[in-house]
């Protein structure tokens, strides 16, 4: 299924021609097939030269994501399925996905205070522990 356009949202797509794709041998067990065909599949994909919007260019700058180089470069191998075909779309995939993720914002945590119940809990609790331990202590004795 050649696809040459990938949508990241409405108003947002890639073009194919701005993703690098190779096929490379894969790693681990597969037996004669691994050492002879080349199903796995080296995504690249550079950052600064694609056509994304400002907005999700610095988003995936700012990413703390060992799938992007400290040149800009977001690297992707895709190798879990037999076929080449597949790990092509699997790495797409995995792209579209890494670019929807910068594009969503997160909600701004709005903290709370602690409920009156809450707080005695806590401090029955430390109070308890704190009796508790004070018990484990030397043992005076008044006869000596």
């Amino acid at each position: 299924m050649p696809v040459d356009i990938f949508a990241i949202s409405r108003a947002v797509s890639l073009r194919e021609s701005e993703v690098e794709l190779n096929a490379v041998r894969s790693q681990g067990a597969g037996g004669q097939n691994v050492n002879k065909v080349a199903t796995a599949i080296h995504l690249r994909f550079d950052i600064a030269a694609s056509s994304l919007p400002d907005f999700y260019k610095n988003r995936l700058l700012q990413l703390k994501d060992r799938r992007i180089s400290s040149e800009g470069v977001v690297v992707i191998k895709a190798q879990r399925f037999r076929t080449q075909e597949k790990n092509r779309e699997d790495a797409i995939v995995r792209l579209v996905e890494l670019i929807r993720s910068v594009g969503k914002t997160q909600k701004k945590r709005i903290p709370t205070k602690a409920s009156k119940n809450s707080q005695k809990k806590r401090m029955d609790s430390k109070t308890k522990r704190g009796s508790t331990k004070a018990l484990r202590g030397r043992v005076s004795s008044s006869g000596e």
